[in-house]
Order: C-alpha cells, then sequence, then structure tokens
C-alpha cells in the first residue's frame, strides 16, 4: 500500500506542474465594408463580406471594430477610435470591401459620398492607403492589411492633385504594389493591377474563402493565404490570383490554440467492493475554446475493473469526453483487507492538440457493501442536489445585472462574485457582447469560450472605444452534460469625467471628441485629479489634468503634469512640449528643442505634431526646409482630420509657396473641408474668400453665415471679419455701430488687426473722436502683434499727446488686478498694461 501511495504522489506532481498559462496576446482588427456610395453604383458583396470576416476576427479573439458604408468623416472617427484601441497592441489588422483604386502608384479607399470631380477631390475625399499602413505600424507590433478592394475606376476625372504635382491616373485597373515595412502583411483580393471579381454568391471570392480558412487552428497566415490563394483561383477558373507583400520576421497565427481541455483538481472518491459496478461521477472535461474532447487511459486501476456502458475500458482506450461522467468501477469482493487504496489517471485532449491531466484517488472498502452502496447513493443525490442548487443560484446571482465599466483604462474586473467553485460547473458563452471585449486573465474569449466556475472571478470587459450603449452577454451555466441554466449580464461603457471636461480634439490615446481650450471648465481640475488617483497608470488622465491646469491659469503646474504624461507615453503631451518651447511658455522659446519633441510625436502618428513638425520643415523653422516632407506631413495631418493642417495647406495652395503651385480652387477644396469638420477657422477663411471672389463665386451672402457661425463658436477673427462687412456695407446694410461692437469683440478674443481697426474706426469720427479710445485700441493692437503684422501700428500710437496717452494708461491700469512696472516710455508702458489687461481676462490659448 505505501508503495501504491507513492505511485500516486509522483504522479500528482508530474500533473501539476505541467501547465504554464501565458498573457494574451492584445490583437485588433477594424473591418469596413462600403457598398452603398452615393454618385456611382453600389457593390453587392461589401455588406455581407464584412459580417463574415469581422465574425471571423471575432471567433479569432480579435477585438473587432466594423462598420458600414463610411463617409469621409465617419471613416476619420471610426479609424482614430480604432488606433485608440490599438495602442501598443501585438496585432493590427485592417479588412477592406469596397472602391479603391491606384493614381500614381499609390492606392486609395473610396469613401461613400467620395465625387472625385474636381482635381484637389482626392486629397480631401479619399483616404490614402500609406497612410493607414503608417498609423497602424506607429501603434502595435504587426499589421496586416486584408484589400477586397481591386476593382476599376469608376470615377470620370482621371487627374488628381498629389502633393505637388497633377497626376494624370492611368487605365490601370485594380491597385498599385505597396511596399510594406517590417513586420507587415498587406493581401489583396487579386494580383497588382488587375481587377477582382464579385463572384456569383452574396460574398466575394477573396472574403469567402478568408474566413473560411482562417480559422483553422495553429495555422501561421502565409499557409492561410496559400489556402485562401487556392480557393480563390479555383473559384473563377484562375481569373483571379490573390496576392500578398510580406515582411514578417514573426510567426502571426489567427487562431492559436494554446489552451487545454479544463478539468478539476485531483479528485478523490470510495468505491465499495463486491456490489457491481459503481458510478465514479467524474466531471466532464471542457473545452474552453469550443471544440470536442476526448479521452484516453493512461493508468486504469489495478483493482477490479473499469467499465463503460457494460463493457472493459483499458489502458490507452479512447472514449469521448462527453462520456467521462458515465465510467464506473468494479471491484471484487476483498477479503483480507477492510480498506485499499488505488488511482485512475486520465488525459483529455482536444482537437487542435491541447490535453490535460487528470486523476482520480479512491479507496476500496470491504464490509457491508449494502450500507456502503447506500451511503454512497445518499451521497451522489445530496451532490446532484446542491449542485442543481448551484447552477440555479449562481444564474440568479448574476441573472440580469448591470455594471458600469470605464472606457479606455484596459479590461475591468466584473466583481461578479459568483457563489459556486464546484469544478464540476462550467459556463459557456452563449452570447458574445456586439462591441467590447472579454477576456481572463490569460485568455480573450470567443463566441465558442467556455470557462471553469472557479475562473468567473477573473472575467474581465474592455468596452470597445466609441461604441455607445449599453451591451449584453448571456452565459450557459451548467453540470457537467446536464441541464443548463441561463443568465445575462448588461455592460454599460461609461466615460469618466476627466475625459468629457478636458479630453482634447483628435487625441489618438483618447476616448471623446474632445474640448478645445476656451470649453475646459473650472470643474475639469478637480475630476481629472480624481482620475490620476484611480487610474496612476494610464498617462490620458494626466494629459486631461495638464490641459485642465492650463485653463485654470496654472502653468507651472500644468508643465510639470504633462511632462509627467510624456514620459509615460502618451503622445499628445509630447507634442503639447514643443509648443511649451516654441511659443515660449513660461520658458524662452527654443525653436530647435520645440522641433525634437514635434518630431518625436509626428513619427508616432499624432496630427497636431505632424501639422507642427509639417509647417517647421515647409518653411524652414528653426530646422533646414524641406519642403516635399513637409508638404506630405501637412497632408497626412489633413488625411486624419486636422483642420489646422487644412488651413495651413489652404493658404500654401492660396499662395503658391516655396515651389507649390497656387491652385485657388486647391485652397478652398481644403477650406470646405475644414467648414465641413465644424472649424471656426476656416470657416472665417472661406468666408474671405468668398468676399474676395479668390476660387470661388464672389458672393459676400455665403460669407455672412460663415463669418456668424464663427463668431458664435469663439474664433478670434471672425467678430472682424464681420465688422467691415458692416463698416463698409458689402451684403448687408451698412452699420458702424454694429462694426464697432464685433471690433472691439475681436480685439477682446486676441485680434490686433480688430484693435487697429477699431482705432480707424474711431478716428474716422473726424472731432466726435475720442482719442483716449483710439489711444486704448492701438495699445491693444501692439500688444498682441506678436508676428509684427502690422508695422503701421507702433508709428500711429506714437504720433498722440502725452495728455491723451496718459489718461488712456491710467484707464488700463485701473482694470488690473495686479500691479505692472513703470519703467519705459509711455508707448511702451501703454503696450505693457495693454498685453496685461488682455491677459488677466483670461482668454482662450488657441492652439496655432
Amino acid at each position: 500500500m505505501l508503495r501504491r501511495c507513492g505511485i500516486i504522489a509522483g504522479f500528482l506532481f508530474a500533473m501539476l506542474t505541467i501547465f504554464d498559462a501565458s498573457a494574451a496576446e492584445r490583437r485588433v482588427a477594424l473591418v469596413i465594408g462600403n457598398s452603398h456610395y452615393r454618385i456611382v453604383p453600389p457593390l453587392k458583396n461589401p455588406a455581407k463580406d464584412i459580417v463574415d470576416v469581422a465574425n471571423t476576427f471575432r471567433l479569432a479573439g480579435f477585438e473587432v471594430f466594423v462598420a458600414a458604408d463610411l463617409t469621409k468623416l465617419q471613416f476619420e472617427d471610426q479609424f482614430r477610435d480604432y488606433l485608440a484601441a490599438l495602442d501598443g497592441a501585438d496585432l493590427a489588422v485592417v479588412y477592406y470591401s469596397g472602391h479603391g483604386f491606384q493614381i500614381g502608384g499609390q492606392n486609395f479607399l473610396i469613401p461613400i459620398d467620395a465625387s472625385l470631380k474636381e482635381a484637389a477631390d482626392v486629397e480631401v475625399q479619399t483616404i490614402k492607403l500609406d497612410d493607414v499602413l503608417q498609423q497602424m505600424r506607429s501603434k502595435s507590433k504587426v499589421q496586416i492589411v486584408l484589400l477586397d478592394a481591386c476593382r476599376n475606376n469608376p470615377f470620370p476625372r482621371k487627374d488628381y492633385w498629389l502633393k505637388d504635382q497633377l497626376i494624370t491616373a492611368g487605365d490601370t485597373g485594380g491597385l498599385a504594389q505597396v511596399k510594406s515595412s517590417l513586420n507587415t502583411l498587406i493581401a489583396f483580393a487579386t494580383e497588382p493591377g488587375a481587377v477582382a471579381y464579385d463572384g456569383t454568391d452574396d460574398l466575394s471570392p477573396f472574403s469567402s474563402a478568408f474566413s473560411r480558412r482562417a480559422l483553422a487552428p495553429n495555422q501561421e497566415i502565409h499557409s492561410v493565404m496559400a489556402a485562401v490563394r487556392r480557393d480563390v483561383v479555383e473559384a473563377t477558373n484562375g481569373m483571379q490570383v490573390p496576392w500578398e507583400n510580406s515582411s514578417l520576421i514573426d510567426d502571426v497565427v489567427l487562431v492559436r490554440r494554446i489552451s487545454r481541455p479544463s478539468l478539476p483538481p485531483v479528485l478523490e472518491k470510495v468505491v465499495p467492493a463486491g456490489v457491481g459496478p459503481v458510478a465514479l461521477n467524474l466531471p466532464e472535461p471542457v473545452e474552453v475554446d469550443g471544440g470536442t474532447i476526448t479521452v484516453s487511459i493512461e493508468r486504469p486501476p489495478t483493482i477490479g475493473r473499469l467499465m463503460l456502458n457494460g463493457k472493459v475500458v483499458g489502458a490507452g482506450e479512447p472514449i469521448q469526453g462527453s462520456d467521462l461522467p458515465h465510467l464506473q468501477m468494479d471491484v471484487p469482493k476483498q477479503s483480507n483487507a477492510q480498506e485499499d487504496m488505488d488511482m485512475l489517471a486520465y488525459t483529455a485532449r482536444d482537437n487542435w492538440g491541447g490535453e490535460t491531466k487528470g486523476m482520480l484517488v479512491f479507496r476500496v472498502k470491504g464490509g457491508d457493501g449494502e450500507q456502503v452502496v447506500a451511503s454512497l447513493e445518499a451521497e451522489q443525490k445530496q451532490q446532484v442536489l446542491e449542485r442543481g442548487i448551484h447552477i440555479t443560484g449562481a444564474a440568479e446571482a448574476i441573472n440580469n445585472r448591470e455594471i458600469s465599466v470605464p472606457v479606455g483604462v484596459g479590461p475591468v474586473p466584473l466583481k461578479l462574485d459568483f457563489p459556486t467553485q464546484d469544478p464540476a460547473v462550467s459556463l459557456k458563452v452563449a452570447s458574445y457582447p456586439a462591441t467590447g471585449t472579454l477576456s481572463l486573465p490569460d485568455r480573450i474569449l470567443s463566441p465558442q469560450s467556455s470557462l471553469m466556475a472557479n475562473e468567473f472571478d477573473g472575467l474581465r470587459f474592455e468596452p470597445q472605444i466609441g461604441a455607445g450603449g449599453t451591451v449584453e452577454v448571456a452565459f450557459d451555466i451548467r453540470v457537467d452534460s446536464g441541464t443548463a441554466e441561463s443568465a445575462k449580464v448588461k455592460f454599460a461603457p461609461s466615460v469618466d469625467p476627466c475625459d468629457t471636461a478636458a479630453g482634447e480634439p483628435l487625441d489618438l490615446q483618447g476616448v471623446v471628441p474632445g474640448r478645445l481650450p476656451n470649453e475646459i471648465g473650472t470643474d475639469a481640475v478637480g475630476v481629472c485629479e480624481a482620475a490620476v488617483k484611480a487610474y496612476p497608470a494610464v498617462p490620458r488622465f494626466r494629459y486631461e489634468l495638464g490641459r485642465a491646469l492650463l485653463a485654470a491659469g496654472k502653468l507651472d503646474k500644468a508643465k510639470a503634469i504633462i511632462k509627467e504624461a510624456a514620459d509615460k507615453g502618451h503622445v499628445r503631451a509630447v507634442y503639447e512640449l514643443g509648443y511649451f518651447n516654441a511659443t515660449g511658455s513660461g520658458m524662452a522659446i527654443d525653436r530647435s528643442r520645440a522641433n525634437d519633441f514635434y518630431k518625436q510625436a509626428s513619427d508616432k502618428g499624432d496630427p497636431y505634431g505632424m501639422t507642427a513638425w509639417g509647417r517647421a520643415l515647409f518653411n524652414g523653422y528653426g530646422v533646414k526646409p524641406d519642403t516635399g516632407q513637409g508638404l506630405d506631413l501637412l497632408l497626412k495631418a489633413a488625411a486624419m482630420g486636422h483642420t489646422y493642417a487644412m488651413n495651413d495647406l489652404a493658404a500654401i495652395f492660396t499662395e503658391g509657396r516655396n515651389g507649390v503651385p497656387a491652385d485657388a480652387a486647391r485652397a478652398v477644396a481644403f477650406l470646405r473641408a475644414g467648414v465641413e469638420r465644424q472649424d471656426m477657422y476656416s470657416m472665417n477663411l472661406l468666408g474671405r474668400n468668398y468676399l474676395s471672389g479668390q476660387g470661388v463665386g464672389k458672393d459676400p451672402k455665403m460669407a455672412l453665415p460663415l463669418f456668424q457661425k464663427a463668431i458664435d463658436l469663439g474664433q478670434p477673427y471672425a467678430p472682424a471679419s464681420l465688422a467691415r462687412m458692416y463698416r463698409d456695407g458689402i451684403g448687408v446694410d451698412q452699420n458702424l455701430a454694429e462694426a464697432q461692437r464685433l471690433f472691439e469683440m475681436a480685439t477682446a478674443r486676441g485680434d490686433q488687426s480688430g484693435a487697429y481697426d477699431r482705432a480707424a474706426l474711431e478716428l474716422a469720427k473726424g472731432d466726435k473722436a475720442d482719442q483716449v479710445i483710439a489711444v486704448r485700441f492701438l495699445a491693444f493692437a501692439v500688444a498682441l502683434d506678436l508676428r509684427k503684422e502690422i508695422p503701421g501700428a507702433p508709428a500711429s500710437l506714437a504720433k498722440f499727446g502725452v495728455k491723451t496717452k496718459t489718461a488712456a494708461l491710467k484707464q488700463l491700469r485701473q482694470e488690473l488686478k495686479s500691479k505692472i512696472s513703470t519703467s519705459g516710455s509711455l508707448d511702451t508702458q501703454l503696450v505693457v498694461a495693454a498685453r496685461a489687461v488682455w491677459e488677466e481676462a483670461n482668454p482662450r490659448r488657441d492652439l496655432f
């Protein structure tokens, strides 16, 4: 008996040391299908393609963003949410089905609202594939792009602006070959320059083959794509040959089945001798990833016989996993011993190679067999009763629970307090959430996953960024292969108050559309301090706290917390450090250091960083000029929806700078794109174009609502633009009082030209002019003119007499809350006082 116990102990040690779970990979897919185009005929397959492909990626354990019929603006929004979720991921995937074509060797994906009638439309209406790839590379280790978009260009126009050249598109169909960077795979539905077919079924040949082949377990992506290619060639009689370009150095497996069937720990059982076959009641093994399980007997008992359905089961004999609970033990009557010990060892294997060992240790009892049997039957009945209570109680405990889950802080433990850890109880995901990701610490769950009762308390959920509304998951709770109880749990995604109060537009690590600086309220500091305390590992909240502190005028504290955010990996915070150095915010202006920060942010894909670094390169601000790279970065930032880049480009194309040809219509295309994104600067600039007739028909009536909307949004220069219309009676009846009000509003918002024109309007009153008011606004004009754009303002101020200036200076000083220097000339004191008055008013801090 001692030797048998030693064998059992040795086997137990080997079994318990075999499994070592690894952390789950982060894998995120964006699946887009564009069918219903507004200008060209619809495509029949994409709408159904994306349902099939999205389900494929969900089954493979990806977080999946899925979208249909996207306009350009909708694509920008969806892609930003995807990139925020992608931050730091192991694998990024984009699947696109819809129209796409090449121009000048560059591939473009076409939103449903594209018209492509004008030469500038490709730049403002389409998505450049290289830009998509660059953003994916900046966020993830490995990238895969799948393009079922190799169709003929259905749009009539053939020549379009690309960077500094007007390119004529050739007659070549399909997409151009793409040079992939390291660890990237780009797959096309057909070879470069060829056209793919929609097929005769609901799905395209490419997407159908991909969905069928991608779920093959433990298959490297090149093997998957080879199988896809064979299927498509066969389905199209050789007319379509899928093609890919790969620079992968890591193995990529879409469906990695490394999980083993789940078994309970070592079990114990009492078996009476001499009473015939006795049920062992072993729990059925659970395959956590779905699939079937077989069990082989590694070591049968040495005392008695192991039986199933009246037949003896020997060593090495396989049985179905569902038969494990039905195994019986038949021990002959013992004549010379009242009790002995024995064991049963078995291995459960799934259909993709995972295996787990199980063991039953049992004591054989002799004596009064009927009494032992009666005791065991009573024990079994009690166990069945208790397990029924367990699953009923478990279902009641979690059913209809609604849990608030914060967005953008990683997987959130649900803390559901599952009321049982019975090893025979398991849960199957009966209905997966429509958005978001369910996981355990060691694996991502998919729509086919199961988990054991003792794992349930480790369940986590990560809501999808940008997805609104409550989502639901349903579980089937069961004991072995018996009747299941169902339960549903609801997840309500919640945005942290700090994100709501101080999130920034176009932050690729953010979770909200964001607020401009002047829109940040007084409560933002408090809620962001709370967020930093609650989530110290999330750098976004530190950056947003920095923004809140800036809005509250606490510059030194803001700079310190923003630097912490940058050091912890928040890319927009890196850009902000550049802004501090470029503008001299609490420090000496250092353009070179600013550019270092701008370049870092740009290399990480931040559109603000791209704009600032592109502007510096294009104009040679603190760096050797590189017009081509600067223009390219501005175009990339504009493609991400950054309206400041659009406005910069509009200025370049209006004037024709640094060798880039002037084209007023191209400039207007970018301004209209900015207006479409509700940018108040674009509104003001486009309004001016309507006044001058540059790039559009001259139409003051079109300018008026643009200026008014920009004013309502807080734009600093639009009040003066509209004021000049009232001053001169252009498009409106002349109204000097309204012009005066608007010029004063412009001054309060920091517009030096508006201040200068207000002074001029006062002087135009002749003998009725108030000279002190004129001096006051000239002082503001000089104080606000940091770029020296009004060289005549200082000279105009100098012409006034000492008495008038002294009176104006006294007024300004009376408005100040603190004392200022009284040194310097009278003109200098006036300018210093005007600047101080303006700064104390805490005007908006614009992002230029």
